[in-house]
């Protein structure tokens, strides 16, 4: 079987010590928003733009690259992290899987309000350390949870 891989951008949006996730209505695990880079999108901005349609909010990355650049090349924010997840397994073979450029930001304020389209607003909670930690997630996103709302203090 082929392995098919999509690039995929997900962001932990933290304000106030706490990260929003939620109910994934598909899958029925909480993640924060995320979803598949489009043709001729950058990693970051597929983070930001699923973040605003998801969310309603309008995050501002937490980036630590040096801004280098010359006439012919800039640079681009650096995902936290890369994560390869498994979306289908079939019989013990990968099918499909998801290369996810993770990013960190923040937000001004904790008023979600999802585009048409998009989980309804009472599908997403806020989650500080404490709730993270007893939460029913996955331990990556528990652990992506936990130091996203590190690095945004």
């Amino acid at each position: 079987m082929e392995t098919t891989r999509h690039f995929t951008a997900t962001v932990y949006v933290v304000e106030g010590g706490a990260v929003a996730l939620h109910e994934h209505p598909r899958l029925g695990i909480r993640l924060p928003p995320g979803g598949h880079v489009d043709r001729g999108e950058l990693p970051h901005e597929a983070a930001l733009r699923e973040a605003c349609e998801e969310t309603g909010l309008e995050p501002t990355l937490l980036t630590d690259y040096d801004d280098v650049r010359s006439e012919t090349a800039r640079a681009i924010p650096r995902p936290r992290h890369l994560m390869l997840a498994d979306v289908n397994v079939c019989d013990g073979e990968v099918g499909h899987q998801h290369v996810d450029h993770v990013f960190y930001a923040t937000a001004e304020n904790r008023a979600i309000d999802p585009a048409p389209g998009e989980p309804d607003a009472e599908a997403w909670a806020w989650y500080d350390p404490p709730a993270l930690r007893e939460a029913d997630v996955d331990p990556d996103v528990r652990e992506l949870g936990l130091e996203a709302i590190a690095a945004a203090d």
